[in-house]
């Protein structure tokens, strides 16, 4: 199996530009169905997710050209199937944004249940009652979800009883083609809301309000491919600063916008932390101890539940106590016990983590729980005694581009290697 090993203790620090959002580019792929013809999506992130959403348009009939690394050309004129596969949806629960293309192309579509990152049960059922509004009919059998509107979608007022980035995003492409205007009140309002709203505008769409609670969709006849690029990844940029405020050494990460991290960077800021940044880039670094402070997440604005992670290896080795409050996924505090591993001093009640600072941590063998705490571990063993092996490093894949490479440059004690699987140590 994949492993990343980390010796820990070596000045980290530099500079470090970050790919387009994970997070992003796979709803912007999805949304491509909806215009046939060549698409062209540039900074698109060389990750495992991305791979897996490529498959899924690729079984649905188009076709994909990998022009660079980074720059996709999707064709989608040739979509004729409206079924998605559970070995790939399995794989990545993003592959559920395809459901809203579908249906405005096909007026039905055959989605498999979900999979993902463990972090959570994130059931759609906020996606199904929205689009029910909407006038599609849905039954769920065999393990798949059969979506059908054969009489198109009629516009109409949806009230998300939660901010669901993924509701929000299902709702926003389902209703393009809407007979009228559809309102969707209590939108999730992340960046990458907008950044998919901006490329459905430049296709032809007629959106107003993206990143605001309440977005309109004026219904349009058609839709045309068009070029775009994928915002910058702040999630990927907030690790980086991270590392830098765990070291104390300056890091500084470009490509993204620090706005994309307003509540982030001031709670560092609170933590002791040396925030800098401009219009593309923020540096972080730190002189003094680290400050217990409390957290809680909560969708944007808020603080990102993708960023708790990486928060809470900071927090470890804070002056003081904290809780860290939980508030999008219940099952995300599997990181904990694998810190505790490393001498960590955290407590979990419900969706509570009780994190009490200790000194340092001391490298050993752990596992990633999930994509984000996966970073964590790594980036826990960069400060800790001796060295420190995580593995089911496939979590880190998922969302991160060349990890260990951006961590070597910046002067990092790591690499990835391969050793013999748990199974078989005993010859099994």
């Amino acid at each position: 199996m994949d492993v990343i090993q980390i010796e820990g203790g070596h000045t980290v620090t530099g500079q470090v530009t970050v790919e387009g959002a994970k997070n992003s580019a796979l709803k912007l792929m999805a949304a491509t169905i909806m215009a046939p013809g060549v698409t062209t999506l540039t900074n698109v992130p060389d990750i495992a997710d991305v791979h897996v959403m490529g498959k899924v348009l690729k079984t649905l009939g188009a076709r994909i050209e990998v022009v660079d690394k980074h720059t996709l050309k999707i064709d989608t004129a040739d979509i004729n199937s409206w079924e998605t596969p559970y070995s790939l949806v399995a794989q990545m629960r993003a592959s559920t944004a395809v459901l809203g293309p579908l249906i405005s192309r096909f007026g039905k579509a055959i989605v498999a249940m979900p999979g993902g990152c463990n972090i959570g049960a994130r059931k759609i059922d906020m996606h199904i009652l929205g689009l029910e509004a909407l006038g599609v009919t849905f039954k769920v059998a065999h393990g798949n979800i059969h979506a059908s509107a054969p009489n198109g979608i009629v516009g109409e007022t949806v009230s998300l009883a939660f901010a669901s980035v993924g509701a929000t995003e299902n709702l926003m492409m389902a209703s393009v083609f809407a007979k009228g205007t559809t309102v969707i009140d209590n939108a999730a309002r992340e960046p990458e809301i907008v950044d998919l709203a901006n490329l459905l505008n430049e296709m032809g769409a007629h959106i107003i309000g993206a990143g605001t609670p309440v977005i309109e969709i004026h219904g349009v006849t058609e839709l045309h491919p068009c070029e775009h690029a994928v915002v910058g990844d702040r999630i990927e940029a907030g690790t980086f600063l991270a590392i830098g405020a765990l070291i104390g050494d300056p890091i500084r990460v470009n490509g993204f916008d620090p706005k994309h991290l307003g509540l982030v960077l001031k709670k560092y800021e609170q933590m002791g932390i040396n925030i800098e940044y401009g219009s593309r880039w923020a540096c972080a670094s730190r002189q003094k101890p680290l400050k217990a402070i409390d957290i809680q997440t909560l969708p944007f604005p808020g603080f990102p539940t993708d960023m708790q992670a990486q928060t809470m290896a900071l927090l470890a080795l804070s002056e003081g106590s904290c809780i860290i409050t939980e508030n999008v996924f219940e099952s995300r505090f599997m990181l904990a016990s694998e810190l505790q591993r490393m001498g960590a001093d955290i407590t979990i009640e419900g969706h509570h983590a009780i994190v009490r600072g200790v000194d340092g941590f001391e490298g050993t063998q752990v596992k990633s729980p999930d994509l984000r705490g996966g970073a964590a571990l790594v980036m826990a063993g960069l400060v800790a005694e001796g060295e420190t092996t995580v593995s089911a490093i496939h979590h880190i894949d998922r969302g991160y581009e060349g990890f260990v490479e951006k961590l070597v440059s910046l002067g990092a004690h790591a690499k990835r290697t391969t050793v013999p699987d748990e199974e078989d140590l005993f010859g099994e």
